[in-house]
């Protein structure tokens, strides 16, 4: 707070004695600004998760990992880890089980991704202790990283209607 010779007290311009209003600009950016914060937190989440998974997946099943570490985040994979969490599930599911369940996320991809995990798992023949403990901890943390994407869907949606409304959005 300043002092004026004339001993009144001002404030600092920063500070305006009665509230301004705020213009559809100021409120649109000041949105932006959350909305991108939050969506970095989101991604932070969302690297820490993917992580895990295929932490997880290298100490069970190196040759699955670096079938599925690369698209952890991919919603077909994500499906697969939900449904089937261990490597012997996946095995048991079978090729045929598998294309239906996968095809509507990745058309293209399915049964190139499914003929990848097959050979990935007809590559390791010893199973590590650890397995049946991991596949308790899999979906655990599947069903979170999608809903984190899903959210950080959300939020690029309302991002991108944001900057499409703004006068400089253009």
């Amino acid at each position: 707070m300043l002092v004026t010779p004339s001993s009144s007290r001002t404030r600092p311009a920063s500070c305006p004695r009665h509230p301004r209003s705020v213009d559809l600009e100021d409120a649109t950016i000041a949105e932006l600004e959350m909305i991108v914060g939050f969506d970095d937190d989101l991604a932070g989440e969302a690297t820490r998760i993917s992580n895990r998974l295929r932490g997880l997946s290298t100490q069970i099943h190196p040759d699955l990992k670096r079938v599925l570490g690369p698209r952890v985040q991919h919603p077909a994979v994500l499906t697969l880890l939900e449904r089937f969490v261990s490597p012997a599930q996946i095995g048991r599911a079978g090729r045929r089980r598998l294309v239906p369940l996968l095809r509507p996320q990745t058309p293209r991809m399915a049964e190139r991704l499914i003929e990848e995990i097959f050979t990935a798992l007809d590559g390791q023949t010893v199973v590590v202790p650890g397995t049946d403990a991991a596949a308790l901890i899999v979906p655990s943390l599947a069903v979170p990283l999608t809903a984190v994407l899903d959210q950080r869907k959300l939020l690029a949606r309302r991002i991108q209607e944001l900057l499409e409304a703004h006068p400089n959005g253009q």
